[in-house]
């Protein structure tokens, strides 16, 4: 009998070697395949009439192979397929279409599904540009064939990303495959009666009360949809099928975090004094008035740190919001109460940036509970061995207040004698593994731990990545900032940007100028990962051949670098300014000297790449140009803006593109241009990007979904939460013991297997 347990080699039709190739794709068990769900529908139904077509719009369609042949192209090989019914027919085109020449014979019935173009070449004629399609059974199939001719026809008919590999006997994994595995799955489930072999995973109850239907009846409507269903809600996930499956996702992983949060604050932490000298030691070093808003947020984390359980909080603020005052105060908090505190940054530059910028605002001020001054210490891979280990001594002697330091606080070697809060810079540039690491340092007590970052959150990521976590945002800039003009114009037009960067300088201004390589070889690559216009995931057939199609008709322009542009301007366009280089090559060194002449004005424009994105300060410098602004995602562009506009004159942001930008970037640049709200950008870019590469990188934290979608599922989300809020403080009354406990088994096993390490 099946279980949702059972490995996938033993399902029919499947086998060991197939087994090995989902297997690569995460499909490991018959749960696992019940839950890939269709990625998109087609109806199949009513196939629409050859006569009947319109340009332009998705339809299903089902003929008779006419002909086909194989065609050379100066863009590559292209398949071309004719299909007919009666007098009329339709052509078929895929790019780089070879593997398809022997697929298809004379005669034979294919469903084909895309967008309707109407044909160039002859009037009233229409086209299919790398349609999907199936090959259907013909009339005298053999009896297994015929067994399944219902899954193709007449139906609403599921269609499936590709879980790669193929048949024993060499066949694809195509949705043709999976639609006959997962039928045969579901009607075996069915026939069992499938209480232990399906158990529910939700309480009957809840269930009743949010109105969703029970797990395998969800199941069967989600990959087999009745007759009726409409198809918008099927197409955008809104069935009572899928907001069950969705829910019930959504549901565990918010219980488990609720969970966490109750069990952290059982946990034993420091209790952290705020007395009038920790006030006065606070008071002594602000630069400036603090706004309402860091005066708010210092105070949620001064109440968070005075109990005795570990802090965990996110502070979220927008470029230039002064984060980095807030967690100097809050490490001030934890010094005068006579523990250390550790600052971790994601770059040599920021961590360097952070220790001249603790070295100027706690120099010469003299702790009012000791008396002394501060002791900082400065831990970066670059340093030699002989410094290195001096930092690691003083740490491990206790003769550091402050350590402040890239990955290399967390090596082995680096022991603290009495680590009371860790503080994390642009947190998301971060592996989950390393966080983790910095804050399970050994300690007597678990340390507060305050995560920061400039890449504002949508609220759908806050309650997912950092659910357990408490949450402060400053939502206000500091007085004297000014707002920061955007535009964006083309190469072509680079001669008037360079004399506006001369007229900038002329009145004791400073400029950026940055670009995406260090140099322009081949095979350079950008210092840091930048949004791609092409997902991350591999996309079924269809998209793939636009992608192609689109790189042939707009193929990406050369790169201009750094290096190369920095002589090319000085010698030129900016000849008789001081100009300076900065990238990610240069040494610790060489990168300190250069910062230092930029801050002190002996440099007039900077040269750089994407090594000043974050922590750089120079309130002179009003000038941002960002050449080939269309590779950089929205999140990289509003931080490279936030290096301007510091002061109080009027600051500016030129993105230069080129002159073929593709959709989705011109979608990112109009933003950039309409707003400087960085939380309004974020949620521009989770729509863009999607909430696994919103960080650009897979190392975030965030959860593998297998069927939420967090940028459509933020109500449910929502919902998510209340209940499983509600479930942990008081369960509903009506549930019965086991139905609790059967809840509390389903989370032990799912956040094993999926979510372990979500607490860093």
């Amino acid at each position: 009998m099946l279980e949702l347990s059972t490995p996938i080699k033993f399902v029919k039709r499947v086998g060991e070697r197939v087994a090995e190739d989902m297997a690569r794709r995460g499909v490991e068990t018959v749960e696992d395949l019940l839950y890939h769900l269709p990625f998109r529908y087609e109806d199949r139904l009513n196939p629409l009439p050859f006569h009947t077509l319109q340009a332009g719009q998705m339809a299903s369609v089902i003929g008779e192979v006419r002909g086909s042949a194989l065609l050379r192209t100066r863009g590559g090989p292209m398949f071309e397929l004719t299909l007919g019914q009666g007098i009329h027919a339709l052509k078929c085109i895929w790019f780089n279409g070879a593997y398809l020449k022997d697929r298809f014979q004379a005669g034979q019935m294919v469903a084909a599904y895309g967008k309707v173009e109407a044909s160039r070449s002859t009037a009233g004629r229409f086209k299919m540009i790398q349609p999907q399609f199936e090959m259907l059974p013909a009339a005298g199939a053999s009896s297994r064939e015929a067994e399944f001719v219902m899954l193709e026809m007449g139906r609403i008919v599921p269609v499936y990303e590709s879980l790669g590999g193929t048949t024993p006997w060499g066949a694809k994994l195509t949705s043709r495959w999976l639609r006959r595995v997962l039928w045969s799955i579901l009607e075996e489930l069915e026939a069992t009666q499938a209480a232990a072999a399906l158990p529910e995973t939700l309480p009957g109850p809840l269930c009743m009360r949010l109105g969703l239907p029970g797990r395998l009846a969800a199941l069967r409507a989600v990959h087999f949809p009745p007759a009726g269903t409409p198809m918008a809600e099927l197409m955008s996930a809104a069935t009572p099928a899928h907001r069950r499956l969705i829910f019930e996702e959504l549901f565990y992983l918010e219980l488990g975090l609720e969970l966490k949060r109750r069990r952290l604050r059982e946990r034993e932490g420091i209790a952290f004094a705020t007395s009038r000298t920790v006030r006065e030691a606070i008071k002594q070093v602000l630069p400036f008035h603090p706004t309402a808003a860091q005066k708010r947020v210092l105070g949620e984390i001064a109440a968070e740190m005075r109990r005795a359980q570990p802090m965990r909080r996110l502070l979220q603020g927008d470029v230039g919001s002064g984060k980095t005052i807030v967690a100097m105060q809050t490490a001030l908090i934890a010094m005068e109460n006579g523990y250390q505190a550790a600052l971790m940054a994601p770059t040599e530059i920021l961590a360097t940036q952070h220790y001249l910028g603790a070295r100027k605002l706690l120099g010469g001020v003299l702790s009012p509970a000791t008396g002394k001054p501060y002791r900082i210490v400065l831990l970066t891979g670059s340093l030699d061995e002989a410094a290195k280990r001096e930092a690691r001594g003083r740490i491990n002697r206790g003769e550091a207040d402050l350590a402040i330091g890239t990955h290399a606080l967390i090596e082995d070697k680096v022991e603290f004698a009495n680590l009371g809060l860790v503080i994390v810079d642009e947190q998301h540039r971060f592996g989950v593994q390393q966080r983790f690491r910095l804050m399970k340092k050994d300690t007597a007590l678990d340390p507060d731990v305050l995560v920061m970052t400039a890449t504002p959150i949508p609220r759908t990521l806050a309650l997912t990545v950092y659910g357990d976590l408490e949450v402060s945002v400053i939502d206000e800039l500091p007085p004297g900032r000014t707002p920061i003009l955007t535009r964006r114009t083309t190469n072509e037009r680079a001669a008037e940007v360079w004399a506006f960067v001369r007229r900038q300088v002329s009145q004791g201004r400073q400029a950026y100028l940055v670009y995406p390589v260090i140099e322009g070889a081949k095979d350079d690559q950008p210092e840091l990962d930048f949004a791609q216009d092409a997902p991350p995931e591999p996309e079924p057939a269809a998209k793939q051949g636009k992608a192609r199609k689109s790189r042939q008709l707009f193929p990406r322009q050369p790169l201009r670098s750094a290096t190369e542009m920095y002589e090319e301007l000085r010698n030129g366009a900016l000849q008789g300014l001081r100009l300076g280089l900065l990238h990610g090559r240069l040494s610790s060194d060489e990168k300190e000297v250069t910062m230092r002449r930029f801050q002190r004005g002996e440099i007039d424009v900077l040269v750089a790449t994407t090594v000043i994105e974050v922590g750089v300060d120079v309130p002179n410098a009003t000038v941002m140009v960002i050449e080939h602004a269309e590779r950089f995602g929205l999140a990289q562009l509003h931080q490279l803006r936030g290096r301007v506009g510091r002061g109080a004159q009027k600051s500016y942001c030129v993105l230069v593109t080129g002159d073929r930008v593709s959709e989705q970037a011109e979608t990112r640049l109009a933003a950039m241009v309409r707003t400087q709200n960085g939380f309004e950008l974020a949620e521009q870019d989770l729509q863009q990007r999607g909430p696994g590469e919103f960080f650009g990188t897979r190392q975030a934290g965030l959860p593998e979904f297998r069927v939420a979608n967090l940028v459509r599922d933020r109500a449910l989300l929502e919902l998510a939460k209340a209940e499983a809020t509600r479930f942990v403080a008081q369960p509903d009354p009506t549930l019965e013991r086991d139905q609790i406990q059967a809840v509390w088994d389903r989370l032990k096993l799912q956040w094993r297997r999926r979510y372990g390490l979500i607490e860093a």
